[in-house]
């Protein structure tokens, strides 16, 4: 039930187009220039309502009070310098604590005004064609649903949820019903305690997986291009590579609380260092570096690679050999702590 209501939710809530939104106008200028960009305006999907405001003072409440994402304002020549020829000038204030809506939603506005430029040009001049024109496909999302880049992405964020979890506190959890006593006297080696562990993890992210991926495939009818096999090979490594991070975690905490605090502490920075909120080469050089240690930052690139794009075998192994390179080092690290604590 989580996965699937994270399936459900997701695609929803973590998205970064602008829908609904308020945009105020406060237009001084009564030509006709500025009356037909307003009803362009309005037209457009991103805002819901085109509030009229009539003085400075209630624009600046408008923004104050987060009543509408930005204000433009016309002022009184804006019509007479379109008909005179000169570059007519529109005044935007975008409200910085929201920036990133802001900045998409004054993209929109751009875009409409550089049509409706385009168009009084060819109106003027018609016996003239433009010297060129930008067509433009977006390849692996052709209509730009936020679902195609969301989807694929939750196989790698739910499964990095899961398999810690399951790792991180089972043997926490041991330690604190007083069973981890009876690994201490059992013929079990360290080697073996760690695959007992690692097992379970594994086939119950496997399994979450496969829920996330029937659900793209089918519930939100996103094409899977690629190989299941290069897919699932790939994703193996993947959670060995995070077995050997909630292992450890778990052979060093006491306590669930503590192997709880441990799984929230690796997993935040995870995340953000994966490439999934912004890209990773907008960070800087060093910590760009420290990505690199990070196996959500591969195997995003692999299960989106493969999904959308049909990626092949040698780009998957490009992506995937790192993620062995971690789960040697995190499991040999945990083997010495379990040779350690069983020993």
């Amino acid at each position: 039930m989580p996965v699937i209501l994270q399936l459900l939710l997701f695609p929803s809530a973590a998205t970064l187009e602008v829908k609904n939104e308020t945009l105020a106008i406060f237009n001084q200028d009564t030509g006709p220039h500025s009356i037909e960009l307003i009803q362009r305006f309005a037209q457009a999907k991103a805002f819901e309502t085109t509030v009229a405001v009539h003085d400075e003072r209630e624009m600046q409440r408008m923004i104050d009070q987060q009543q509408a994402v930005l204000v433009l304002r016309f002022p009184e020549t804006f019509s007479r310098r379109i008909e005179s020829g000169n570059g007519p000038e529109i005044q935007a204030i975008v409200d910085g604590r929201r920036s990133n809506s802001g900045q998409v939603a004054l993209s929109y506005l751009q875009e409409i005004i550089q049509s409706y430029q385009a168009e009084r040009m060819l109106t003027a001049t018609p016996q003239l064609q433009p010297a060129s024109e930008v067509v433009v496909r977006h390849w692996f999302n052709p209509n730009l649903n936020n679902a195609w880049s969301i989807v694929p992405s939750l196989v790698a964020i739910i499964t990095t949820i899961s398999t810690l979890i399951v790792t991180a506190l089972s043997v926490a959890r041991e330690r604190e019903q007083g069973t981890f006593d009876q690994l201490l006297v059992s013929p079990l080696t360290p080697r073996m305690v760690m695959i007992g562990k690692a097992v379970p993890a594994l086939l119950v992210s496997v399994v979450q997986a496969t829920i996330i991926l029937l659900g793209g495939i089918f519930a939100y009818r996103i094409p899977f291009q690629g190989s299941f096999l290069l897919l699932y090979g790939s994703m193996i490594f993947y959670i060995i590579a995070l077995a050997g991070f909630g292992l450890f975690i778990s052979s060093i905490c006491q306590t669930q609380q503590q192997a709880f605090l441990g799984v929230f502490s690796f997993m935040m920075p995870a995340v953000l260092l994966s490439g999934f909120v912004s890209p990773v080469e907008n960070m800087p050089g060093w910590l760009q570096i420290v990505t690199w240690f990070d196996p959500l930052r591969h195997f995003i690139v692999i299960v989106k690679g493969v999904y959308l794009k049909d990626m092949g075998a040698w780009a998957v192994a490009s992506n995937a050999w790192p993620l062995l390179v971690i789960a040697v080092l995190t499991l040999g690290v945990t083997d010495v702590v379990f040779r350690q604590r069983l020993g």
